[in-house]
């Protein structure tokens, strides 16, 4: 039966199936993977359809992400091959980039060795090295896992619902990296590796830098948190998927739950006793982070541990200082660009934030976002011992607040920053657990289908590489507003929303990414979760809902 096939704005007719990779010369390497009828599909795929034919490149993130994996892939053989001995981990760290954590002890890391995995794998990438993908039943790879004492793999597996396992296999070496791959190693060639102490940073091109690597950025106060965070997740066993299904199971939802929710309270106690130590010195408690943090939940939160200690704060909201609509920036899709800091009227909430500090009385606006503009809103006087509580996206940018004193200010960057692995080469991402959240609860408060917020994700995304991540380093706190349980708790609310979502269009891709996710998570219901968790800011049933 014949077949057309449309690509690179041509119209083929075909009788048999037809590789993708025999779409493209032989020696392009420029495109990673394609879109069929908008699915992600690898080179190697085979058509045998009517289907348009989208070939993506490492401008594109669907094909970063197989990039990435791909290189995982490639960096596990390389340790393989020079340094079977040592039992490496994969987790997302600084400068968007992949950190390579040694679970051996007392590991020489230097730059001999990251000379040596840098030469090893231009080899590899020289020799063009294909990834044959084959599939074995769960018990079959149970025996492989076994065989080559992979037990990080084989403690993942009962948690796979499917009967089958896909592997690749590359000159012997077998992983499987939870992702399509790439047609051979000869795709690589774009990556550095870097000396971290403890460990190697890999770098890899990026999306939303135009597909190229992106500069190396440190960025300490993020590293250590994420630093405190594995350290945690180790400690009490939540740093696979595995470890916390096995937590939920063997101490019980409750116990499991009230562990991770104890974190965040010790972590309220110790933030709240850090500004009643400075609170002589600040006026203006400033609330940042990306979206779907948790940030309205956590200013509320905040202020009940400020109240305990005698502190009675205000909370201004920024919102009510957007610029009337049609005063409103654009963004480079033309539309109102409310993520920049340009849509704020930056001087009158300067004014008000001094003279309020200042001990005057003042008239605040109020943003009705029905007539798209300021209204008058509450007369506000606060006390010599009050403090000024803003939340937003833009709350640390010195732009926002320059007419106060910097000692006078208290910075907080809030986000959840996990360190989850399916296995020890595949960790998950932090941002799609904040797109589970944003999912979630767009649909339970904003009645938005999963596929409008998937749509805006990449507007979001700009903003917040814009606008808030330059900012993290500046912050005098950082809070971890990851709960560990929160992802098998999500599990039944965001994957009936994601199920929903076509095939056909443009956002099954990402639908069926997440999904993949979810689904090594074991069902944990929420009747136990507290009404002022943060958790709740999504799933609904918080005691702090229309504050």
């Amino acid at each position: 039966m014949k077949f057309k096939v449309t690509y690179f704005n041509k119209t083929e007719e075909y009788e048999k199936k037809v590789k993708l990779l025999d779409l493209l010369s032989q020696d392009n390497k420029e495109y990673i993977c394609a879109r069929v009828n908008n699915r992600v599909r690898e080179l190697n795929y085979e058509v045998y359809y009517d289907a348009n034919i989208e070939f993506l490149t490492v401008k594109d993130s669907d094909a970063t992400k197989i990039y990435e994996a791909s290189l995982r892939y490639l960096i596990a053989m390389v340790f393989h091959r020079l340094y079977p001995e040592l039992n490496i981990r994969f987790c997302y760290n600084v400068s968007r980039s992949v950190f390579i954590q040694f679970l051996n002890k007392k590991v020489k890391v230097d730059q001999k060795m990251v000379n040596a995995i840098t030469d090893e794998a231009n080899k590899l990438i020289a020799l063009d090295l294909p990834f044959k993908r084959f599939v074995v039943t769960k018990e079959e790879a149970a025996e492989i896992y076994k065989e080559r004492k992979l037990i990080d793999k084989l403690n993942i597996l009962p948690y796979r619902p499917e009967k089958t396992v896909h592997l690749y296999d590359c000159e012997g070496y077998l992983n499987y990296m939870f992702s399509h791959m790439v047609p051979s190693t000869g795709y690589l060639k774009n990556f550095k590796l870097r000396l971290y102490s403890p460990g190697i940073l890999l770098q890899y091109p990026r999306a939303e830098c135009g597909g190229i690597i992106p500069p190396f950025d440190d960025a300490p106060i993020f590293g250590r948190t994420l630093k405190e965070v594995h350290k945690w997740a180790v400690t009490t066993g939540a740093d696979t998927v595995s470890g916390i299904n096995e937590r939920i199971k063997e101490d019980g939802e409750i116990e499991f739950l009230n562990v991770c929710e104890a974190r965040h309270n010790k972590m309220f106690v110790e933030l709240g006793d850090r500004i009643y130590h400075d609170i002589s010195d600040v006026r203006l408690i400033c609330i940042a982070g990306p979206s779907s943090s948790g940030k309205t939940t956590f200013a509320n939160r905040l202020r009940v541990e400020l109240i305990s200690r005698g502190i009675r704060p205000i909370r201004i909201s920024i919102d009510d200082y957007y610029l009337p609509r049609q005063e409103a920036p654009l963004d480079e899709d033309g539309k109102p660009d409310l993520e920049s800091i340009e849509a704020l009227d930056i001087d009158l909430f300067n004014q008000n934030i001094l003279d309020l500090i200042s001990g005057d009385e003042v008239q605040l606006p109020h943003y009705d976002f029905k007539l798209g503009k300021r209204v008058p809103g509450r007369i506000l006087k606060v006390q010599e011992d009050q403090p000024i509580i803003i939340e937003g996206i833009h709350a640390l940018n010195e732009r926002l607040t320059n007419l106060i004193p910097k000692h006078q200010k208290y910075k907080i960057y809030i986000a959840p920053s996990a360190q989850i692995n399916l296995d020890n080469h595949n960790p998950i991402s932090l941002t799609d657990l904040r797109l589970l959240r944003r999912i979630v609860r767009d649909y339970k408060f904003r009645n938005a289908s999963a596929e409008e917020t998937i749509g805006m994700w990449p507007s979001v995304r700009r903003g917040e590489f814009k606008w808030i991540y330059d900012t993290q380093e500046d912050a005098d706190f950082v809070f971890n507003s990851m709960l560990s349980y929160e992802l098998p708790v999500m599990k039944k609310y965001a994957l009936p929303l994601l199920s929903k979502i076509d095939k056909e269009s443009e956002y099954f891709p990402t639908a069926e990414r997440l999904i993949r996710m979810l689904k090594y998570f074991i069902d944990m219901q929420d009747e136990w979760v507290p009404c002022n968790s943060l958790i709740r800011e999504f799933i609904g049933g918080s005691c702090y809902e229309g504050s």
